[in-house]
């Protein structure tokens, strides 16, 4: 069991060694901290106004302040429903300085998963904004769960003053009526509660700081706890496994703070290190490339979709990317051309890690510097253990030379599943967690994803669960059998593809079915086809298969990409 191990300890390639000390440190004090030695260093910039350390600490102490005078005790669930703006932020942090866990909501869900999500974590009070994406959802589920309250922002109450004006004239469209309800709080006035919350007391290894909800291994989303410390441990270890953690650090912040991913590796990573967050609402390439030339940017976190977006955007080659110094990619598999292809472009170094929402969730990454292999993760971050088990008994090792399913132990790993200590059997393994996925260990201690136990499909960083899709077809009369399997997608890693059987005597197509399915499905969940079969695949016992539908599309991609390689 420990030969894979001290293969990376004796080879390792990250800047600081692999055996480091990870001391407790709540979210609070590493916020705090961090704004008291930087008080006049630019915590934010959203759309031109440039925030504080320092003012951001007084508007995050008003949101703690704020809360507690609205009931929210240690313990607490508080969601957001956010975008990147600075309200996310502010809440964020003055939840957990409140003494209450956040719970992350995407912006992407539906009202019935959201209701889903309040239900399950008991969450009090929500976060959202006055925009007609956001707001109608948010009170669907005021009036249809257990939530008691919603605090209501507008992005125009953020933005500099000029556009603050143009804002209120001209996206008044994009903007809800917010009703007048007891039960609804303006953020402005949430703010004039004062900046003295009450202090509480935080064990930050005992202590949830964040829900994060994830498929995990099987079924519905479930609530991964994730500590205080936890998230300051990760956010540690990505900081030592930079290079020149002293650089100027001014990142990108257009990866949605909601995903696991971004709130390590943007938010508090940056917040750690005292950097600026140069903060954009959602992804799109042409605000991303004028962002990048006003402000300097000197990193750029994403999923391989929006690399290569970037790359396929008709402004690039007039962009200016000198300022850009490294870029780790998440989320999804990262193509070697897409890689490729962008470190030509920039000149920044772009390198795939992994992890998951379970591991807070950074666990490997390629070196920014040093020996770069693609088509792996790279190697465990420092504190981290990995080592490869038994596909079938994961209490034992993985025969040697064999891929195995990779189990992981380190300060980042969750406390567990929120109220599920069921799948928390599941899940652990001797104190290691598995992560259903299979891989291998090479010469260099270099971790590569070879399989998936699990059926969920990878949409551009976000994981659709093949089984809530498969229910929806369900429904429709016409459909007797239906699989969902992740088939490739060039933009945004897999796409989801469902695969029917009919009942007798139906005479709707694939086409009429897609269009039928997809306005009931959730942004990422949308499928980019629906084909219909006299026969789909089954095990010997009956159960529908998707394995080999999967293999088919596999070789159908490769075939078309040969093709595609000759003809070129």
């Amino acid at each position: 069991m420990e030969s894979s191990e001290n293969i990376w300890k004796t080879r390792y390639n990250h800047p600081s060694s692999w055996d480091q000390d990870f001391p407790p440190l709540s979210m609070v004090d590493m916020l705090v901290g961090s704004a008291t030695a930087n008080p006049d260093a630019v915590m934010i910039d959203f759309m031109g106004r440039r925030t504080s350390y320092g003012d951001m600490l007084q508007i995050i102490r008003r949101v703690a302040k704020g809360l507690q005078d609205l009931g929210v005790r240690q313990g607490d669930r508080v969601g957001l429903y956010l975008p990147n703006v600075p309200h996310y932020v502010a809440a964020y942090y003055g939840a957990m300085m409140a003494g209450a866990a956040v719970v992350n909501f995407s912006p992407l869900y539906t009202a019935t998963e959201l209701e889903h999500q309040v239900e399950d974590s008991g969450t009090k009070i929500l976060f959202t904004l006055s925009a007609k994406a956001l707001l109608p959802t948010a009170l669907e589920v005021l009036d249809n769960s257990s939530l008691e309250r919603l605090v209501v922002g507008c992005v125009a109450e953020v933005l500099p003053p000029a556009k603050s004006v143009l804002f209120r004239i001209f996206k008044r469209k994009e903007t809800a009526p917010v009703p007048h309800d007891p039960r609804i709080t303006n953020y402005v006035d949430l703010l004039r509660h004062g900046e003295d919350p009450k202090p509480v007391s935080i064990d930050p290894v005992k202590d949830v700081a964040l829900l994060q909800y994830t498929g995990g291994t099987t079924g519905r989303p479930k609530g991964a706890m994730l500590t205080h410390q936890n998230l300051t441990a990760n956010a540690r270890q990505v900081r030592l496994i930079d290079p020149h953690p002293e650089a100027p650090d001014r990142i990108l912040a257009v990866l949605p703070f909601f995903h696991v991913f971004a709130n390590t590796c943007v938010l508090n990573r940056t917040v750690l290190n005292g950097g600026e967050m140069v903060m954009l609402p959602r992804f799109d390439g042409t605000q991303v490339l004028a962002a990048l030339q006003r402000t300097k940017a000197t990193s750029l976190p994403g999923v391989p979709t929006m690399y290569q977006a970037l790359l396929d955007h008709p402004a690039t080659p007039n962009i200016d990317f000198s300022s850009l110094r490294l870029c780790i990619s998440g989320g999804a598999p990262l193509p070697l051309e897409v890689k490729q292809r962008f470190e030509a472009m920039t000149g920044s170094k772009l390198v795939e890690g992994y992890g998951l929402t379970e591991t807070s969730p950074v666990v490997c990454s390629n070196p920014y510097e040093g020996l770069n292999k693609a088509g792996t993760v790279g190697q465990p971050v420092p504190g981290t253990r990995v080592k490869l088990v038994d596909r079938e008994d994961p209490t034992r090792a993985a025969p040697e030379g064999e891929p195995g399913e990779l189990v992981f132990s380190g300060p980042q790993i969750m406390k567990g599943y929120w109220q599920r200590p069921d799948a928390d059997a599941e899940v652990f393994v001797d104190g290691w967690l598995r992560t259903g996925d299979v891989g291998l260990i090479d010469e260099d201690g270099y971790v590569k994803i070879v399989d998936r136990l699990k059926d969920m499909i990878a949409v551009g960083g976000f994981k659709v669960f093949p089984s809530e899709v498969e229910k929806i077809l369900y429904h429709h009369p016409a459909v007797k059998e239906a699989l969902v399997i992740g088939i490739p997608d060039r933009y945004r890693g897999e796409c989801p593809k469902a695969f029917v059987t009919l009942q007798e005597g139906s005479d709707i197509d694939g086409p009429g079915l897609k269009d039928w399915l997809n306005p009931q499905l959730g942004k990422h969940e949308k499928v980019c086809e629906v084909e219909v079969r006299l026969n789909l695949p089954k095990t010997l016992v009956g159960k529908l298969s998707r394995k080999e539908l999967v293999a088919e599309e596999r070789a159908r991609a490769e075939a078309a990409q040969l093709q595609t390689g000759t003809a070129g």
